[in-house]
């Protein structure tokens, strides 16, 4: 009897592997509604939350934090020109300061610290932590001072890394040493301790450093100095076998040392000699050319008188030339001058022959000299080279005892740099800040705490939330309806407190309206309208299924349809005393073989509907439901009614409304508001057979105000309080057994 187009729409909630769709990622309105559904639950478990955290807050000891600033630099202030024994390209940056800091956490620094503030003797600090000192010492039979304070001291330094804090400032050299405990004057003495200490353990890690250089540096230049005195030991002795001197000064030579140049005595001597051989070359060539001439050589004296003599005699032979032209070669003046030219040519003869005799015995001389020089120049360089030779292994000698002398004097300047750097202390870690007296508590923070519980709080309010909406399983929500069942909501039915069908008399009434809602959207249920035969279905008893369908046949004879009402439920029948007709005959009884069924229909005054009761129950419900009376009965009763409603027993349990669902053109499922488990209504569902159009669900006994306030649902229409003030928190009055 069911549309084509309604069955091809109903098919997946009959397909056994049904599901209901899926819903979209984020749902906010949804998850608004159950905020709101559970809003005691939530303001309970925030409420209990903020006031945990409170009474945590005021219980807890209050703890005082000290911070110290210190600046550790990646190089050191050169107060000295002295390089460090590290290389600089040792590690990155990153890896230098990353070193830093875990030499701030070091246990050892906090060793040092818990000896500079001697805690091993205060057992306050301790039980400052609470740790109660008799029983830090319970496992000592024999308790002495030593082990006593080593205990102590023990656990003072699991304290005190226990409560140190490095925080280094991001993107620069500075880091921070924060020390918590509950005294405000010990936190800050620890912190300031801890920074001078870690300040000290780095001087004295570049002290140990420099002190084992010098030690190393040390033992070095004794070795080398014994080998320097051994070399030089060894070059003098084979100097002074072997007859090499040399003397200091001049350039350097092979076998001279570059602190002390010297020069061999042969080599000087030759560069002497040498330098006599060259001039007396010079002087023989000058005489050789004079040699055998009359000529002196400039500036001699004998050269003077013999030019005294030519310029005389140059003298007189003018005057002798001038005579003659006046007077004869016997006038006595003239023979007395031609007399002394003649004395004159005889003393210039003279001279000359002294002058040339002088030349050549000077010649001969020089000749002589520069002979006995090339000689003494050929000896010197013979006895030159075999020095030179003989010197070899002088030289060897020598340049070990050089190459010693230079290593001896490097290590002793590098020791004596090391001696400087190691007096003067450089450092590369200042502090900038000291830790100053902590005036208020570092924790417990009460508005952190607070805001932390509240957040907490809501985390739990979340899961809570979560776990109970996944642990009712039930519909509440209208929006659900679809989301979880795949079927579209029809309209909710509020609750009420008064008698339901008083209620749904009233066409003011908000019930009486919601199902003016259900048919109205019936008539688009199938191509043409409303479904003319349907049925009203629940999965279980008392879910205001009988009561909807009352309502849904008013409703559609309000709107001036002839309207027929059956109750199907021939086991637990309810419509014939709601509507106060007698229930003698009724449906089973037409099932059962009686064909005249006008007599089985009753008008009822009260609900104004014409009525088809349920009549005597039979023995087995279902069996009378299984043949083909029950369609041959709805098409009788179509050509004299324009819809016909049945009231069907629930699904559950009970065969009888499969077989009247798969009987009419469209069926009505009844959800009560907040009590059926989902898993039951989709296991119902899956009992219908598949060519059940399953039109929609109406969720019954739904608060008025609560449907207001979350879902904007609104019955009164402005009809007046009257109709307003039917809503009522609570569960509808049954009709005859089952409510609203």
């Amino acid at each position: 009897m069911a549309s084509t187009d309604s069955q091809i729409a109903l098919m997946k909630h009959g397909d056994p592997a049904f599901e209901p769709r899926a819903t979209s990622p984020i749902n906010l309105v949804g998850l608004w509604r159950t905020v709101i559904r559970r809003r005691i639950l939530i303001v309970s478990i925030v409420a209990a939350a903020i006031a945990l955290g409170a009474m945590i807050t005021l219980l807890t000891p209050k703890q005082y934090t000290a911070s110290v600033t210190l600046e550790i630099s990646r190089q050191e202030n050169q107060i000295v020109d002295v390089q460090s024994l590290r290389p600089e390209s040792a590690g990155t940056d990153l890896e230098f300061y990353q070193t830093q800091y875990a030499l701030l956490e070091a246990r050892s620094l906090a060793v040092r610290v818990a000896n500079k503030l001697r805690l091993a003797s205060d057992a306050s600090f301790i039980e400052l932590f609470g740790v109660d000192e008799a029983e830090l010492l319970s496992d000592f039979d024999s308790k002495s001072v030593g082990e006593i304070n080593q205990v102590r001291r023990d656990q003072a330094v699991e304290l005190l890394l226990e409560h140190v804090e490095i925080s280094p400032v991001r993107g620069s050299a500075l880091v921070s040493i924060r020390f918590t405990s509950r005294d405000a004057t010990v936190s800050q003495r620890v912190a300031n301790t801890w920074a001078e200490q870690f300040i000290a353990a780095s001087l004295a890690r570049k002290f140990d450093a420099t002190s084992y250089a010098r030690e190393f540096l040390e033992r070095r230049l004794a070795e080398l100095r014994d080998r320097l005195e051994e070399s030089e030991r060894l070059a003098v002795n084979y100097a002074r076998r072997e007859q090499i001197i040399r003397l200091p000064g001049g350039g350097n030579t092979e076998g001279a040392s570059s602190g002390a140049p010297t020069r061999s005595l042969l080599a000087d001597e030759l560069e002497r000699i040498n330098s006599e051989l060259a001039r007396a070359t010079g002087e023989r060539v000058q005489l050789q050319s004079r040699a055998g001439s009359n000529v002196s050589p400039a500036g001699d004296n004998a050269s003077a008188a013999l030019a005294q003599l030519r310029s005389k005699r140059a003298e007189l032979a003018a005057e002798y030339a001038n005579l003659l032209t006046t007077f004869a070669p016997e006038y006595p003046k003239v023979k007395a001058i031609a007399s002394q030219l003649s004395e004159l040519d005889n003393g210039i003869a003279r001279e000359e022959r002294r002058i040339g005799s002088q030349n050549s015995t000077s010649y001969q001389q020089a000749v002589a000299r520069e002979a006995n020089l090339k000689e003494m120049v050929s000896g010197l360089k013979a006895e030159l080279l075999e020095q030179e030779v003989r010197s070899i292994q002088y030289n060897i000698f020598q340049r070990d005892a050089d190459t010693n002398r230079e290593l001896y004097n490097g290590l002793l300047q590098r020791y004596k740099e090391i001696g400087v750097a190691g007096g003067v202390g450089t450092n590369n870690i200042s502090v900038v800040d000291e830790a100053k007296l902590p005036e208020i508590p570092s924790s417990p923070n009460l508005l952190n705490n607070l805001l932390l519980a509240l957040l907490m709080g809501g985390v739990i309010a979340a899961g809570a939330v979560f776990a109970a909406e996944q642990i009712a399983d039930h519909i509440s929500d209208p929006d659900q309806v679809e989301a979880r069942l795949g079927l579209p909501l029809l309209g909710i039915v509020p609750s009420t407190e008064k008698e339901f069908l008083e209620v749904i008399r009233d066409r003011k009434s908000e019930q009486a309206e919601a199902y003016i809602a259900i048919i109205t959207r019936l008539a688009f249920a199938t191509v043409h309208g409303t479904p003319r035969s349907l049925c009203v279905i629940s999965t279980r008893p008392a879910e205001g299924k009988s009561s909807s369908a009352i309502g849904v046949a008013m409703a559609l004879s309000k709107v001036g349809k002839r309207v027929l009402l059956i109750d199907g439920d021939m086991r637990s029948p309810s419509i014939g005393k709601a509507a106060s007709v007698s229930e003698r005959q009724g449906l089973s009884n037409y099932l059962a073989g009686m064909d005249d069924f006008s007599q089985l229909v009753i008008r009822s005054e009260f609900l104004d509907l014409d009525i088809m009761p349920a009549g005597p129950s039979p023995l087995n419900a279902a069996e009378l439901l299984t043949g083909n009376r029950l369609a041959k009965l709805l098409e009788e009763l179509l050509k004299g009614y324009d819809h016909v409603v049945i009231d069907s027993p629930p699904v559950l349990g009970l065969a009888d409304a499969p077989l009247i669902a798969s009987n009419v053109e469209a069926c009505l499922y009844t959800v009560e508001s907040a009590t059926v488990r989902v898993a039951q209504i989709r296991s119902a569902i899956k009992r219908l057979p598949s060519q059940v159009n399953l039109v929609g669900v109406m969720l019954t006994k739904v608060d008025t105000l609560r449907a207001k306030q979350l879902y904007g649902y609104d019955y009164g229409y402005g009809y007046g309080k009257d109709t307003a003030s039917n809503a009522r928190l609570g569960a509808g009055r049954d009709i005859a057994g089952e409510g609203v």
